[in-house]
């Protein structure tokens, strides 16, 4: 199964986050993502302009492993199953600082903090979408007794290291995770807390967050942790990139190593060398004829043999284009190997193309035409296509042997930046008269928008389906994005 989800991470970049989920009862699991990107003809985007180079430097990719899910509640008790992994591996690393010890139990504080993080925002945004005040109010009760319960359950780990045994260096990583999930605890509070305002039958689960805040605010200070300061500018910029760093520690384990390089380099060698013999095979039968022919014209030979060496050069590049054209609709630009503990799990191939109307499938054409926003416009409408391909595959069973934890797939989370799409745009906004009813002339303003239309196909074994989403912005960055989705399914 493939699930997507899109958000505007920057002015000027959307994320894409695809989780490829594979299905225990089949070993090789595979994945097919096609992308079509429709680019407005006047933004000047053509293979001579904009090549897979750039293409591929305007896309941040970042695999990592699926967070293994756990409801909140059932990670805020003592009991909790990602809460014994890591009291066991403190109490062993406690008893033998080796390195595979110290390395399991910074593993399990990583993924401690990584699944707590996960079960705290579903919990929150499964509140944000209730509907009913009475099941919002029980829902933020029950959520104070689950999160007070989660950082109480692994403050409480803290006396198993303090022993002689476990260096300074070492107890930091338990004050990383501590300070981590102080930070999403109040981040996600804080949410709920703004849901809650200006509404009066709210009163005393509003008062219990706020209360949570500052017992988590007096611990943070009695910590040394930093905290958001009203006046303190340098320290709350200091803030941001510490809980950027905080977050990639903690994540740091869940990430998949890639090695990356050319696919289809070996095939596309062994054709190029066909075309070089064939080439030289018809050029030494052109010199053969020659030969016989033109044996008394020494003159005549020479400039025949030159033309045969002219023919061979423009053979061996007909054939090298037409064998290239081949290999192009078979094999990817690039092809990555997944490692996890430095064993292969399965590979991601991608590739991308411009590419004409004609070779476009029929689903994909209706969607995109049924979503122009002036019907008339489908029958002037130029617009460059960009094809980006990606293949998946992860061995099941490979992926579960890595981890005590059920691993269910990866996330593939990358990022399309459009600044380069952004260089032949108008300017961001422009004026229209209008007449008043008194007779004036006034002056408005209006914003000059594009549309950049983007047409997403999942496929595994059982599904294909459809994902739809439109791009808008101007020249100063993106504004908005629409998800426009039917989820058609084949």
């Amino acid at each position: 199964m493939i699930n997507i989800r899109t958000r505007i991470h920057d002015n000027f970049s959307v994320e894409f986050k695809e989780s490829f989920v594979v299905d225990a009862q089949q070993r090789k699991n595979d994945f097919a993502v096609n992308t079509w990107i429709f680019v407005p003809n006047s933004l000047d985007i053509h293979p001579d302009s904009y090549s897979k180079e750039q293409f591929y430097r305007d896309v941040k990719s970042n695999v990592r492993l699926k967070t293994p899910v756990y409801l909140l509640r059932d990670i805020a008790g003592g009991d909790a199953v990602p809460l014994t992994y890591l009291r066991d591996a403190m109490s062993v690393m406690a008893k033998a600082p080796d390195k595979v010890n110290i390395a399991e139990y910074e593993y399990q504080i990583k993924m401690f903090c990584a699944i707590a993080k996960s079960s705290i925002r579903d919990e929150v945004q499964h509140i944000l979408e209730k509907s009913e005040m009475e099941d919002i109010l029980d829902s933020c009760d029950n959520y104070i007794g689950y999160i007070n319960g989660l950082v109480q359950s692994y403050r409480a780990l803290e006396h198993i290291i303090d022993v002689p045994t476990a260096n300074p260096a070492l107890r930091a990583h338990f004050s990383f995770g501590d300070e981590f999930l102080s930070y999403m605890s109040v981040y996600y509070s804080f949410k709920l807390i703004k849901l809650l305002e200006d509404k009066p039958e709210a009163e005393r689960q509003s008062a219990a967050l706020k209360e949570f805040l500052r017992e988590t605010g007096d611990y943070r200070s009695r910590k040394g942790f930093p905290a958001v300061s009203a006046n303190n500018k340098k320290n709350n910029d200091q803030l941001i990139y510490r809980y950027g760093v905080l977050r990639k520690y903690v994540a740091s384990d869940l990430f998949v190593e890639l090695t990356k390089k050319k696919d289809g380099v070996a095939v596309e060698q062994i054709y190029y060398s066909i075309a070089a013999g064939m080439a030289m095979v018809i050029a030494t039968v052109v010199t053969i004829i020659f030969q016989k022919s033109f044996a008394s014209f020494p003159i005549l030979l020479f400039l025949a043999l030159i033309a045969s060496y002219m023919l061979k050069d423009r053979v061996k590049d007909l054939m090298r284009y037409y064998f290239a054209h081949k290999l192009g609709k078979k094999y990817f630009d690039n092809k990555a190997v997944i490692n996890i503990k430095e064993q292969k799990v399965g590979y991601i191939k991608e590739g991308v193309d411009f590419i004409s109307e004609s070779k476009i499938p029929a689903e994909v054409l209706e969607m995109r035409n049924s979503s122009t926003l002036i019907p008339a416009a489908i029958h002037i409408l130029d617009e460059k296509i960009i094809l980006y391909r990606k293949l998946v595959t992860i061995d099941s069973q490979l992926l579960a042997q890595n981890s005590v934890y059920p691993l269910t797939g990866i996330n593939d989370i990358f990022r399309l930046h459009f600044k380069s799409f952004c260089h032949k745009m108008d300017n961001p906004e422009q004026w229209l008269d209008l007449l008043e009813q008194d007779g004036r002339i006034s002056r408005v303003k209006a914003n000059k928008f594009y549309y950049i239309n983007i047409i997403t196909q999942v496929k595994d074994a059982s599904e294909s389906r459809y994902h739809h989403f439109r791009v808008k912005m101007t020249r100063d960055g993106i504004k908005d994005i629409e998800n426009l989705s039917r989820e058609e399914r084949l």
